[in-house]
């Protein structure tokens, strides 16, 4: 069994926290929060450095803040929403491993190919109880991007992913899926190694594990991609996550033969968290902080915790036959609908 971290390969997740200086960037409708955030710490170092009393603007400004950001975050679009679950520096699933577990051990290779960075996966502990977790992984910057392939896997990823559902059949351990790609890569050279085969066996193998599997949708969760490792008995999606069966940019590409009309995409496409909730698509959806998941990466972690452990405990009870049962009827229930 070949054991291989990502950190022993240079590539590894960079922890988060001020000492890295990393700093979120403000998205297109985060503009006038940032600015008035500007100008607060403007009004703030001005009144150090001169002794000049301004806390009552201060006070003002503050209150003006905090009920903007309220209106701001309270009322967003579908496409804002998607422009979240992409955010730099929104906590990727090494991010999560390394923040709900501990003692993971990360596995590498497909036993046919080579190893896919855009796909991790490995043996861990769960408050002391252990689990087989698998997940989707992009990169922090330009060059770990190019490494993880964006968070694109090709077939071998998948392939890594159904030895890891081997191991959790075989040692009875739970599985969990932690998806956040914008879709299987479609090059040539994964359709050459059998990309949709690949993809199709992943689902059938996910959903004939005996144990209990839950996944969790941390950003995007982009098409056959994102499906290929969702086949769980509960679906779990962070509140500025998408799930979909097209990106917004490519389903805009097709019905308006534009790309730019993502935004209209989005709205029809009904991909938001809230959205798959009432269609029966997931079955809970995990709170972010304020402003995302990328501006408190550890409240993130915590609540992702607090889920998943309520979820499991909910799954384990079942025996192997009841599982499988529970899962081959979530999903042939899809799709229902009354006139």
């Amino acid at each position: 069994m070949s054991v291989v971290s990502s950190a022993a390969q240079g590539m590894g997740p960079k922890p988060y926290g001020e000492s890295t200086g990393e700093v979120c960037v403000a998205l297109e409708f985060e503009k006038p929060i940032a600015d008035l955030e500007a100008k607060i710490a403007e009004l703030e170092g001005f009144a150090t450095k001169s002794g000049v009393d301004l806390s009552d603007e201060l006070s003002v400004l503050r209150e003006r803040l905090a009920q903007l950001k309220n209106d701001t975050f309270e009322n967003l679009t579908r496409w804002e929403r998607v422009q979240l679950a992409r955010a730099p520096g929104r906590p990727t699933s090494l991010d999560v491993i390394g923040g709900i577990t501990t003692g993971f051990v990360e596995l590498s290779g497909d036993r046919a190919y080579s190893d896919d960075a855009a796909v991790v996966g490995g043996l861990a502990y769960l408050e002391g109880e252990p689990i087989v977790i698998v997940g989707h992984q992009k990169g922090r910057d330009t060059k770990e991007n190019i490494y993880r392939n964006f968070g694109m896997p090709h077939p071998e990823g998948y392939r890594k992913a159904m030895r890891m559902m081997d191991l959790a059949d075989r040692f009875g351990r739970p599985f969990v899926a932690l998806i956040d790609t914008p879709g299987a890569y479609p090059g040539i050279s994964a359709e050459e190694r059998g990309q949709a085969w690949v993809i199709a066996q992943s689902i059938q193998r996910m959903a004939r594990l005996r144990v209990p599997a839950v996944a969790i949708v941390l950003g995007e969760g982009g098409s056959g991609g994102a499906l290929a490792i969702g086949v769980g008995n509960r679906i779990l999606i962070l509140e500025n996550a998408w799930y979909s069966v097209i990106s917004p940019e490519s389903c805009a590409a097709i019905l308006w033969r534009d790309a730019k009309e993502a935004a209209k995409a989005a709205e029809a496409l009904k991909l938001s968290a809230f959205d798959l909730l009432e269609l029966g698509v997931v079955d809970r959806i995990i709170p972010e902080p304020g402003g995302g998941a990328h501006r408190d990466p550890k409240a993130t972690f915590v609540h992702i915790k607090q889920a998943l452990l309520e979820t499991l405990a909910e799954l384990k009870p079942l025996p192997p036959e009841a599982l499988f049962e529970d899962r081959y009827r979530r999903f042939r229930g899809l799709g229902r609908f009354q006139e």
